[in-house]
């Protein structure tokens, strides 16, 4: 686990913030020059800490407006079925999110679609030709609550 301190954590929360935050700005705010605080940036690179820095879509304005949450359970549980699955349902464009999870299912999928027409399709034409599932259980977002993807602990925010 890497080292983080409290000005690494700052970083982080401008970074998710804002990723075109100059190394100059973030400096500013923290009362440092801009070096440390790329060396800091370039530290929690390599460490695997930052992984990368990517754009926040809005996929309502690119009319993907229906966003399903899917339970999958699995007939068979061996390594190479549960590998197998990974790797058919994450070539599916539609499948944003997946992951193994405990209790009643085997995987949650986060899929996002135009409409129930395309999710229809979705399920029918390429969910139902991957192998090994057994059931599988949809749960239609009908409003998004929070998508807030930063960790509380970078922001001292506590849980109530």
């Amino acid at each position: 686990m890497a080292k983080i301190d409290d000005i690494d954590k700052q970083i982080l929360a401008f970074l998710h913030e804002d990723a075109f935050m100059s190394n100059k700005e973030m400096a500013s705010r923290l009362g440092l020059s801009a070096t440390p605080v790329h060396e800091r940036i370039k530290r929690m690179e390599k460490e695997g800490v930052i992984t990368g820095y990517k754009a926040t879509i809005n996929p309502n304005k690119l009319g993907k407006s229906l966003t399903v949450f899917c339970d999958i359970s699995l007939k068979e549980h061996a390594a190479e079925y549960l590998n197998q699955f990974e790797t058919d349902v994450m070539s599916l464009i539609e499948v944003q999110e997946c992951y193994c999870v405990s209790g009643h299912s085997d995987f949650l999928l986060k899929i996002v679609v135009s409409d129930m027409d395309e999710y229809r399709n979705f399920i029918l034409h390429k969910l139902a030709s991957i192998k090994n599932i057994g059931n599988a259980q949809s749960h239609f977002v009908m409003n998004q609550i929070q998508n807030e993807q930063i960790l509380p602990w970078l922001t001292n925010k506590t849980a109530q």
